[in-house]
């Protein structure tokens, strides 16, 4: 079992950045896929980014591609997601989550963080 706790979120200008951080507890971090998701009021849960164990696979949902980058350090025990220029409709909770294949489904990841809030002003 791990834990997750998100931390970084905050309110940013349309065009800026952000880097969430996600940090696990155990010693068991680098066995787990490591994904993040986003949901905004009145949406459903939407796919953003994973990565595979050793970080040598990722993949990203079309709307943030060439925009964010999912990473991690095993060493730390903590998954990274760096959000570059940010628009209003990034605007969302984001979720770290931890399974054990890369997917972009979330009933895939049975491990899930407390989310941290992204707000995105134009």
């Amino acid at each position: 079992q791990v834990q997750l706790v998100e931390s970084g979120g905050g309110l940013v200008q349309a065009g800026g950045s952000l880097r969430l951080s996600c940090a696990a507890s155990g010693r068991t971090f680098s066995t787990y896929t490591m994904a993040w998701f986003r949901q905004a009021p009145g949406k459903e849960r939407e796919f953003v980014a994973s990565i595979t164990e050793s970080g040598d696979s990722t993949i990203y949902a079309d709307s943030v591609k060439g925009r964010f980058t999912i990473s991690r350090d095993n060493a730390k025990n903590t998954v990274y997601l760096q959000m570059n220029s940010l628009k209003p409709e990034d605007t969302a909770v984001y979720y770290c989550a931890a399974g054990r294949i890369l997917a972009t489904n979330p009933n895939n990841y049975p491990y899930w963080g407390q989310g941290t809030q992204v707000t995105v002003s134009s």
